[in-house]
């Protein structure tokens, strides 16, 4: 029992020595897992709009009925475009008066932040083998590593099935976007909603993100001449 105790207590000295009581700056430590949908079609944009909708329609019904006014920005990119023409319908459909000038309407404004990332963020995802059961069920033993769609198909499993299509293909785009809506009249704001997205690296231009070229981003130097040439 003595030899059993000093043990405990030795590997409690042990752990406790691991783990230091104070640090410069906190330890970096991973959110736990979610999932961010990512945009890769007009068809998800809709998606997008209606559920911006709802989440509006559902904080407007705690006021008093009134027209609501879309301010779309001038200077609106294709999907900032879309997102208006969608949401005007929805609200439309949803029974909702929406005018075409700001006097006497609540205003929705509409903001798209476009977020620039770094390149290979690592994602870790669930993918394993199958593994046969009795009675013709089969499962889907997880594997302790991120398996690239084309280690998985040479090793018999089908990167596109329905356990596993829910995963965008693909690297973690560098690319995302915070969707912003807010309602108000001149004094204060009565709805607002926001929420992320993952675009595709190739798509940024669709969302406002234009690329520097790199000629003009190269350091340039000016001489000034003096005197008669």
């Amino acid at each position: 029992m003595a030899l059993k105790t000093a043990m405990a207590l030795a590997a409690g000295l042990v752990l406790s020595g691991c783990a230091a009581r104070y640090t410069p700056t906190p330890l970096a430590a991973n959110f736990p897992t979610t999932k961010q949908a990512k945009l890769q079609a007009a068809y998800h944009w809709g998606v997008v709009s209606n559920s911006i909708e709802k989440r509006l329609v559902a904080q407007l019904k705690k006021s008093p009925p009134r027209p609501v006014f879309i301010n779309e920005p001038a200077d609106s990119n294709a999907f900032q475009r879309a997102l208006v023409t969608q949401l005007t319908t929805s609200l439309v459909n949803d029974g909702y008066v929406v005018t075409r000038t700001p006097a006497g309407s609540l205003k929705i404004d509409l903001d798209i932040q476009a977020v620039t990332f770094a390149a290979d963020r690592p994602q870790y995802r669930p993918i394993g083998e199958r593994t046969a059961l009795p009675g013709g069920v089969s499962m889907a033993e997880l594997s302790p590593t991120p398996m690239s769609d084309e280690d998985a198909m040479n090793a018999g499993w089908d990167p596109y099935d329905l356990n596993n299509a829910q995963f965008a293909p693909g690297q973690t785009p560098k690319t995302e976007i915070i969707v912003t809506l807010s309602v108000s009249d001149q004094y204060r704001y009565l709805a607002r909603t926001t929420s992320a997205y993952y675009v595709a690296d190739s798509d940024r231009e669709l969302y406002g993100v234009l690329e520097q070229d790199a000629e003009l981003t190269k350091l340039t130097r000016t001489f000034k001449v003096r005197g008669d040439m």
